[in-house]
């Protein structure tokens, strides 16, 4: 199972949200790339990285910070955050990124998310936000009729390389991640799931690990690994053995 240590920015910043609040964003870092080098250097394989101004924007905001984290990183990246259309994917691709996350849009333009699958293969991710179980859209801003199953069954079979499931009630909390959801929607679809939000101790890894077999890939970390509450080695190893 991988772990992808999440790097979420606004105004060229690290920051982690609270339950998707832009006015609740705590600052860990004032230097991406500094911070990406040093999850890498720790051992993780893949970063995840989300532009927030630009989830809310509809449009890339901190270009300038995401680039130099690819640049630093030396794995792959994978971007989330205001990628909405098609040249906005080939751009970021074209940088160096190795898989976008499209969220606002696979709910809105499911058609360019499986063209982009076809002309992308492997490198387009579906991000599914979810409060209640219904999804939401535009930064969490607006929750929508959609339910999370009813999206992800909507890309089975088109070539997206994993969802991304995100509740947004756990995220950022620290309140332990929402295994039991996560797992159903794994076991429902046949795309890997990577899970996120509110993973808050090994133990919530070692949860999700145990249902690895029903098809969850991955696990997004941010808050618990930037305060210390999970050390990122033993996380690792944990995830590995």
């Amino acid at each position: 199972m991988i772990l992808f240590p999440a790097i979420d920015l606004k105004g060229g910043q690290c920051v982690r949200l609270l339950r998707g609040e832009m006015s609740a964003a705590t600052v860990f870092s004032d230097d991406p790339a500094g911070q990406a080098q040093r999850f890498v250097a720790a051992g993780c394989t893949w970063l995840h990285v989300v532009d927030l101004d630009g989830a809310f924007a509809g449009k890339p905001v901190n270009r300038d910070a995401v680039e130099a984290i690819v640049a630093a990183a030396g794995v792959p990246v994978q971007l989330g955050g205001g990628i909405r259309d098609r040249a906005t994917i080939e751009g970021w691709l074209a940088r160096g990124v190795a898989r976008v996350i499209l969220g606002t849009a696979a709910l809105n333009d499911p058609g360019l998310v499986k063209a982009a699958c076809r002309a992308y293969p492997g490198r387009i991710v579906v991000g599914i936000d979810a409060r209640g179980g219904r999804v939401a859209v535009e930064g969490w801003a607006k929750e929508t009729a959609m339910t999370a199953r009813d999206l992800a069954a909507a890309f089975e079979d088109v070539g997206v390389a994993a969802i991304v499931y995100t509740d947004i009630e756990r995220d950022g909390a620290l309140g332990g991640v929402n295994v039991e959801a996560t797992a159903e929607l794994a076991r429902e679809i046949t795309t890997p799931v990577i899970a996120s939000g509110g993973v808050a101790a090994l133990a919530d890894l070692e949860a999700l690990k145990a249902h690895a077999g029903d098809g969850i890939a991955g696990v997004i970390c941010g808050r618990a690994l930037y305060d210390g509450r999970i050390d990122l080695g033993q996380a690792l190893a944990l995830l590995r053995s």
